[in-house]
């Protein structure tokens, strides 16, 4: 079997380790010209989790990990208004939790396999028995399948399903995420992660262990475009935020070194036609506001690749794949649009209510976090 994977982001990457672990031939092809270098810290659980550890990467993935003590609220002056120790969210989660940034999910990821960086593809011929895709560079690559990997703005859902908006459900919010050299904040923001206590945006800051502090931000915004600069467009839209987030602003990378876009999730019909699949945000991003989306996107690699080389036909898995997944990705995506005031609250009662919940435990916010356990069981490599 040999199979295209576009995106080498986090489902694109697992994918391509499981099956070139199973001993099919794999070509990746990557619009970035090399590894992803931004991102922001995600708390990875669940059952992307225990992927993970059957694919025998989690140890990799717990030593590029971060201890952090605390989620903590604060006010303008630095003031905590309110928290949730981690050890309370690591119970919920059976103890089996670690936060990580992005950029470095990606390399405890990384296999030996074909990876074409900065390439993208202009056409895909999907036929019943095959499927061939043409570069921009004018190179045709022929496989049995495609997996369309590439994120919420996916170039394979476009070429192969139809455009974006017609899958693409945009929740209202813009986010954003860079990291900047600062002591002083790095020294304020130690071991924990520190989230504004506002109204209508927020903007968290966690300290690096190279001295950089990372920032994370969201805001309501009614149009989904990118802003001609994001820079610009952050430091208005955070000016007055007070405590450390005028040094943030004003250590802000030129706009092409910000991470910014939409906060949507993807609702696809169908995550498969013909010999082209779809696996992630391209086919079930569940938001920033879920905190599952790398979780989901290893798991689905997982339960895609089981599939894939159990023997069966290829739309059979494609169908398993799916079926099995899509309960645990809708019942994701709905609480992640109810718990959007949670996470920015819109009034100084929601914000009451959200200091008053993490103030007596934080269950509520937990249990919204952590969801129900998914059921389900992946196969652990041989030696594991």
């Amino acid at each position: 079997m040999r199979v295209i994977v576009c995106g080498a982001g986090i489902a694109g990457l697992a994918l391509a380790q499981l099956l070139d672990g199973a001993g099919v031939e794999v070509t990746v092809v990557e619009r970035a010209p090399g590894p992803h270098p931004g991102g922001y810290m995600i708390d990875f659980f669940g059952p992307g989790y225990d992927a993970a550890e059957a694919m025998g990467v989690l140890p990799r993935v717990q030593e590029l990990g971060y201890r952090v003590k605390e989620l903590a609220y604060v006010d303008e002056k630095g003031r905590r208004r309110a928290g949730l120790s981690y050890d309370e969210f690591a119970r919920a989660a059976g103890g089996r939790v670690v936060s990580i940034m992005r950029p470095d999910l990606e390399r405890a990821l990384h296999s030996p396999v074909d990876i074409r960086y900065g390439r993208t593809l202009t056409a895909v011929d999907n036929r019943a028995d095959g499927v061939t895709v043409t570069l921009d560079d004018g190179e045709t690559l022929t496989a049995d399948l495609l997996a369309g990997c590439d994120g919420i703005h996916s170039t394979v859902r476009a070429r192969a399903f139809g455009p974006e908006r017609d899958y693409v459900r945009y929740l209202g919010f813009h986010t954003a995420a860079y990291t900047f050299d600062d002591p002083v904040a790095h020294a304020a923001v130690a071991g924990r992660f520190c989230m504004s206590d506002t109204l209508h945006r927020t903007l968290g800051f966690y300290g690096l262990r190279d001295g950089r502090v990372a920032v994370f931000a969201v805001h309501p915004a009614g149009d989904p475009a990118r802003p001609a600069d994001a820079r610009d467009a952050l430091r208005h839209e955070y000016a007055g935020v007070g405590w450390i987030a005028p040094r943030a602003l004003a250590a802000c990378p030129p706009a092409e070194q910000v991470y910014y876009d939409q906060v949507a999730q993807a609702v696809v019909p169908a995550w498969s036609t013909g010999r082209v699949v779809l696996l992630g945000d391209a086919a079930y991003a569940v938001s920033l506001l879920a905190g599952q989306g790398a979780s989901l996107a290893v798991a689905g690699a997982s339960l895609l690749a089981r599939e894939l080389t159990s023997g069966a036909a290829i739309d059979s898995a494609f169908h398993r794949y799916e079926q099995t997944l899509r309960p645990i990705v809708s019942d994701t995506q709905e609480r992640a649009r109810r718990g959007a005031r949670w996470f920015v609250p819109t009034s100084p009662a929601q914000r009451w209510l959200r200091r008053f919940a993490l103030r007596t435990g934080g269950r509520l916010l937990v249990s919204r976090l952590v969801g129900k356990p998914a059921a389900l069981r992946f196969a652990h490599r041989p030696g594991q």
